[in-house]
């Protein structure tokens, strides 16, 4: 029963959610211009189905492409970082005062030099997306004990042996924990971008409809968003599990 409970939890919250969220609205007055009820929002998700569903699979593959790319670079630079503790120490806080920057203030400069499209919303996702896989994959090669990198070191392995053998292996669990921050993180730069200097995308079309004050249509695209953001969530959550497993395992049998 309690297993029963746990996965019908995340819909029982929701729909109270939406059930009081309509409730204050209705009870309260409030003009769909500041907040459209629940049932205003699936109307207008409704009537403008072709659009909404047009701009999600722009925002959906801008989106994967920046994060794909982040996953690809991400990898390697972490695997780079990780390498040794003064390429760690000389290059991370270089990585932070970049990830500081805004990336809304970047755009522009990828309009100046792309020009107005789907490809600054991929560099933007990329951009904003990259640093988290980064950090997890040099932080989990930062976990290789020193004394343990002597030993191996003493026996004859290389270093190349040591971050093939130990060091990687243990940095799994980290990676594959990051994609589930990048490709929220990957959602946010997107639409940031669609927003700002796109034709198409739910970004582009909730601009647009702010512009006319279709609010109930506004709130469509956030939701839109929402359910792309849980769908791609949840894939990256079971790739973990798929991958990481062994990891888990050891640590309860550890416990035990």
């Amino acid at each position: 029963m309690n297993r029963n409970v746990e996965t019908l939890a995340p819909w029982l919250f929701t729909i109270a959610i939406f059930v009081v969220w309509e409730l204050i609205c209705r009870l309260f007055n409030v003009s769909s211009i500041i907040l459209p009820a629940p049932s205003e929002i699936f109307q207008a998700a409704v009537r403008f189905w072709g659009p909404l569903m047009r701009n999600s699979w722009v925002t959906l593959w801008t989106t994967l492409a920046g994060f794909l790319m982040a996953v690809a670079f991400g990898l390697l630079l972490g695997l780079f970082v990780g390498w040794s503790r003064t390429i760690y120490r000389g290059l991370y806080p270089v990585m932070i005062g970049f990830n500081s920057i805004p990336k809304v203030a970047v755009v522009p400069i990828l309009v100046m030099w792309f020009g107005i499209g789907e490809i600054p919303a991929i560099l933007t996702a990329f951009l904003i997306s990259f640093f988290p896989i980064v950090v997890n994959v040099a932080t989990g090669l930062a976990t290789i004990e020193p004394e343990l990198e002597d030993v191996l070191r003493a026996l004859g392995a290389s270093k190349l042996d040591v971050m093939r053998k130990v060091g990687i292996p243990r940095a799994m669990p980290y990676f594959f924990g990051s994609l589930k921050v990048a490709i929220t993180l990957a959602f946010v730069g997107a639409v940031v971008s669609e927003t700002i200097a796109a034709n198409a995308g739910l970004g582009h079309l909730m601009t647009q409809a702010g512009s006319n004050f279709q609010m109930p249509l506004v709130f469509a695209g956030l939701l839109a968003l929402a359910v792309l953001g849980i769908g791609m969530y949840a894939i990256t959550a079971w790739i973990e599990g798929r991958m990481t497993g062994w990891a888990f395992r050891s640590q309860q049998s550890a416990a035990g």
